[in-house]
């Protein structure tokens, strides 16, 4: 027994100190909101409002009868493709781009004939389910029906998004993929976080086995990929959110350690859903090319037998040559043209797409008649974008919320990814896989403004602006769609609906 001196007030140590345990971190509240319980209502509800897109999309879709546009590009090579499996063109000029768009285009032609019904009737197919497939998306983010069917009633009144279903190019097809593979990506998680919650406290997580929502939204990645290469970015961005909501959920569970839970139990998985399922979904699109004797470019290899790679199949070596060719092409497309525009523009339909002009027409009575058909974005929806971009910013710093999260991402990887490419001609036909998701961000800003659920004063004033501002884009669209169809009109009449001198 140790002795202390005089005047020492210090205790001898008792015995090794002990080493501090380290507590598993608390479960923290969950903020994703719960699904309303009024299942068949909103799907009668959402099928309603599919089916009125639709209507709206198909009524005159046929006129005019010429090629608008790109079009002079893709239903041309739809065609080539129902008849030899693969785009005839033997140079490499405009076939730049992957092609089940055009598979889909020539779905459309193959059951209603080579005419203007024919490649554009998948559009508004595309167009339509993009609609309901948001509605959905959006009600399961914000927990309510009201706010989902919002989504997909703004969306069905956006004017790009209804021009682009009226046409047959390929963006509509990217917007539709995109948009549910993200809704599927978003199920995943959902479902994943209430397995992992309702196990109740677990030390190092467990095995959660195959997850069908997760290679589901990987095959549609793939889909968007394989219509168009900057679908590549929602599904980068996607994936990369996906391994992050894994992480999020063993934390809110409790486990101790939820980077490795994730890792473990999520990472691989992810590997195969969202890397090697849109691979393999990518070059699935192309069977046609592989299948066919003459293909475009698939001689290459044989042709250049010395190249890097030789035990790679001749087929590989020469599709991933055409695809160079293709990138090539990309990244030096800076031809000016009278209808580009930048993603700075885009936010407010700065610069829309002029389709169709015809010019000398007159009416009866020999007075000058006008048909415009312009590519352009409803107003009264498009200028709210930059302040419900702003909003959703706040929302993720203060609320760490996660549905302005979602909207977050996709804005980032479809719209800020295209600042980096300032110098390449671009059109706002680009923002057709984003405008989603910035009507999205304009219905959590409207959410905000509903206020909250119990009835009050505050509710009722909420849901009268809400009303207001969507009669106003209703009416802003019912304004605008002589122009978005071609419908005669004077030049009076034309003259009222461009609003900037950058439309026409």
């Amino acid at each position: 027994m140790a002795v202390l001196a005089p005047g020492t007030t210090e205790q001898p140590p008792l015995g090794p100190a002990l080493p501090r345990r380290r507590r598993p971190p608390r479960p923290r509240r969950d903020r994703i909101p719960p699904l309303p319980g009024d299942t068949r209502r909103s799907w009668w509800l959402t099928g309603a409002l599919g089916v009125l897109a639709l209507i709206g999309r198909l009524v005159g879709i046929s006129y005019p009868g010429d090629l608008l546009f790109d079009e002079a590009y893709y239903p041309p090579e739809a065609a080539e493709l129902l008849r030899w499996g693969y785009e005839y063109n033997r140079g490499y000029t405009f076939i730049v781009h992957p092609p089940l768009g055009k598979w889909l285009i020539a779905a459309g032609q193959a059951v209603f004939g080579t005419d203007s019904f024919g490649w554009r009737f998948p559009s508004a197919v595309a167009g339509s389910i993009a609609v309901v497939v948001l509605v959905r998306l959006a009600r399961r983010l914000t927990g309510s029906t009201l706010l989902g069917l919002v989504a997909g009633l703004l969306l069905a009144l956006d004017g790009l998004s209804f021009t682009l279903s009226r046409i047959g190019l390929l963006d509509i097809f990217l917007q539709v993929f995109v948009v549910s593979a993200v809704a599927c990506l978003v199920v995943d998680r959902d479902r994943v976080r209430a397995r992992i919650l309702a196990a109740g406290e677990t030390a190092n997580g467990f095995r959660l086995g195959p997850r069908g929502w997760r290679i589901a939204a990987g095959l549609l990645f793939g889909c968007a990929c394989a219509v168009k290469w900057s679908g590549v970015w929602f599904l980068a961005f996607f994936a990369i959110a996906s391994v992050f909501w894994d992480r999020s959920a063993w934390r809110a569970a409790g486990v101790r350690r939820p980077t490795r839970a994730a890792a473990r139990y999520g990472l691989p998985g992810a590997l195969w859903a969202l890397a090697v399922v849109p691979v393999l979904t990518y070059l699935a699109s192309f069977t046609g090319w592989f299948l066919g004797e003459s293909s475009q470019g698939k001689a290459w290899a044989q042709q250049n037998p010395d190249t890097a790679y030789p035990w790679i199949p001749d087929a590989l070596r020469s599709l991933w040559h055409q695809h160079a060719e293709w990138l090539r092409f990309h990244g030096s497309l800076s031809t000016p043209h009278p209808w580009e525009s930048g993603p700075w523009s885009w936010l407010v339909t700065g610069r829309p797409i002029l389709l169709w002009n015809p010019q000398g027409l007159t009416d009866d009575d020999g007075g000058q008649v006008i048909r415009y058909i312009l590519m352009v974005g409803t107003p009264t929806l498009w200028f709210l974008f930059v302040p419900a971009a702003i909003w959703l910013v706040w929302r993720i710093a203060a609320r760490r919320d996660p549905a302005a999260g979602v909207a977050g991402i996709a804005i980032a990887a479809g719209w800020l990814t295209w600042l980096f490419d300032g110098d390449r001609t671009m059109f706002l036909f680009y923002m057709a896989p984003v405008v989603p998701f910035f009507v999205l961000a304009v219905t959590l800003l409207l959410q905000d403004v509903l206020g909250p659920r119990a009835p009050g004063i505050r509710r009722t004033v909420g849901l009268a602006v809400v009303c207001l501002y969507l009669a106003a884009v209703a009416a802003t669209f019912v304004f605008f769609y002589p122009v978005l169809t071609g419908q005669e009109l004077d030049q009076v009449q034309w003259q009222r609906r461009m609003w900037f001198p950058t439309w026409y």
